[in-house]
């Protein structure tokens, strides 16, 4: 990696309050962050990011047997069923990771998934700098894009993939870029996000543990969108991330362009399951006249009265109840 970014430590399943004990694994290289308190919604802070050591080796065990970590939200660990996420040097302005096998060597046979073989999303600990990309494999098995952390801050990756012949994974690892930080604190919960014009209003009230249908609203200039454009197998691709220890969650769309029944807008329904109460920042990718753009959300899981204002519910089966961001490049 870059003189400007280097790997200085991974935080592994952050003991939480979300009623698990996560397993914890650290690695060499202290991260030196003077951060303000996350649970800050007020304005931000100075705070200077430095980079002590220059390492991407694991001190101690960080493996997981088979069906161990199963019961994690994804992205908690570095390593799973025998998988580990990689960082390695790369050129200045790029971003380069190996995921290694059970076997000690790079995996190189990789299945589509959302028509992608690897998702890299990478946000900062105060859940701003959101990015969703798709960088480029070799033939040694290095994945590499030009370098989505583009400010100064403790980033969390992640690299969501399914290798050939296996279960699909999550796995999340800690990246350092030095320099001077301002700390963001998260926007108040809200119902409704504008990005380039677009208004994407939410509907749905999640509760823990329960299965819920949330459907995210998409209009333009007043007038509802009819005419979205599929992106990565669907007409919307939404990531959860939980506030404090980032656990990713993966949010599947409900229907699939061309199956007859599911309309190109303007709404877009996605079933969810949040495994525990807390705040949770949501990221809806969607694409329309060949931009993909990128509408965030605030919800708290738990605390109705903070949480999205219910416009539909949709009863998911199987279940008791009905249940302004500037936009991003996407690879």
């Amino acid at each position: 990696m870059n003189t400007a970014t280097r790997l200085s430590g991974f935080v592994l399943g952050l003991a939480a309050v979300f009623g698990a004990a996560y397993g914890v694994g650290q690695l060499a290289g202290p991260v030196n962050v003077l951060a303000a308190d996350h649970d800050s919604e007020g304005a931000g802070h100075g705070v200077d990011v430095r980079a002590e050591g220059d390492t991407g080796r694991a001190a101690g065990p960080v493996g997981h047997g088979e069906g161990e970590a199963g019961h994690l939200p994804g992205g908690l660990l570095v390593s799973d069923r025998g998988y580990t996420l990689v960082p390695v040097d790369a050129p200045p302005g790029e971003f380069a990771f190996r995921i290694t096998g059970p076997d000690g060597r790079p995996v190189t046979g990789y299945d589509f998934s959302h028509d992608e073989r690897m998702h890299l999303i990478v946000a900062r600990r105060d859940l701003s700098g959101f990015r969703h990309v798709h960088p480029e494999l070799a033939a040694d098995g290095t994945w590499r894009i030009a370098s989505p952390l583009d400010s100064p801050g403790v980033w969390r990756a992640f690299a969501d993939f399914t290798p050939t012949g296996g279960a699909p994974l999550t796995l999340g690892v800690d990246v350092t870029v030095p320099g001077a930080l301002t700390e963001r604190g998260l926007p108040a919960p809200a119902s409704s996000a504008t990005v380039d014009g677009y208004t994407i209003t939410l509907a749905g009230t999640p509760r823990p543990g329960h299965s819920t249908t949330l459907t995210l609203t998409v209009n333009r200039d007043g007038a509802p969108v009819t005419d979205l454009e599929p992106y990565l197998g669907a007409y919307g691709h939404l990531v959860a991330l939980r506030r404090g220890d980032l656990a990713y969650l993966h949010v599947h769309p409900e229907g699939a362009p061309g199956d007859g029944r599911t309309a190109p807008g303007p709404q877009v329904s996605f079933a969810t399951e949040f495994p525990s109460a807390g705040t949770y920042r949501l990221y809806l990718d969607f694409r329309h006249r060949g931009v993909v753009r990128t509408a965030e959300f605030t919800v708290r899981v738990g605390d109705p009265g903070a949480a999205a204002a219910p416009a539909d519910e949709h009863a998911t089966p199987g279940t008791e109840d009905g249940h302004g961001s500037p936009g991003h490049g996407h690879d």
